[in-house]
């Protein structure tokens, strides 16, 4: 039984191979997204040749009406674990397309189940951006006070060059 895959799709897994991270490889790129080593890398041919066709004013509606996976509810996560709780592999690579998301969103999600978590990309992002700005704001307020010190021992410099080529050089010193 052969699988066609829309053109979104195909898209989509062309550019998550090749926005991987550095520490995994297009082998398993392909094993997360339940399709062949062999067929990926035809697609990223394909897609490096501009072979791709144009999608479909309605593929392109269908594209824009699907969620990201971090504006998912906690409600639709939790459903869309519990229909893939009964269903192999395969079938599981089948409902993320159709839902626009990976099966590893799928495993985390439920890991945050699991763990307590409410929601690991928000909660997580939020209190890293809060950190951020705190940490911000701590540097700005060094770096100033740092630019004020140089800038007072520039002109302390400064006036000393202006008394030693009035004066002369200090010779006690």
């Amino acid at each position: 039984m052969s699988v066609k895959f829309t053109e979104a799709f195909k898209i989509q897994a062309v550019q998550k191979a090749l926005n991987r991270s550095a520490d995994s490889n297009i082998k398993d790129v392909a094993d997360l997204l339940g399709v062949g080593f062999s067929t990926l890398t035809k697609w990223i041919r394909q897609a490096k040749n501009h072979e791709f066709e144009m999608a479909s004013e309605a593929e392109l509606k269908m594209m824009s009406n699907e969620k990201r996976p971090q504006d998912w509810t906690l409600e639709e996560r939790l459903e869309i674990i519990i229909q893939c709780a009964a269903l192999d592999e395969k079938a599981i690579n089948e409902l993320c397309r159709e839902s626009g998301i990976y099966p590893h969103h799928i495993q985390q999600w439920k890991t945050d189940f699991v763990n307590g978590k409410k929601s690991s990309s928000v909660t997580s992002r939020s209190g890293e951006v809060k950190e951020l700005k705190i940490e911000n704001k701590a540097l700005k307020k060094e770096l100033n006070r740092k630019d004020k010190a140089l800038a007072e021992t520039a002109a302390l410099l400064v006036l000393q060059k202006k008394v030693n080529a009035i004066w002369g050089a200090d010779e006690d010193s």
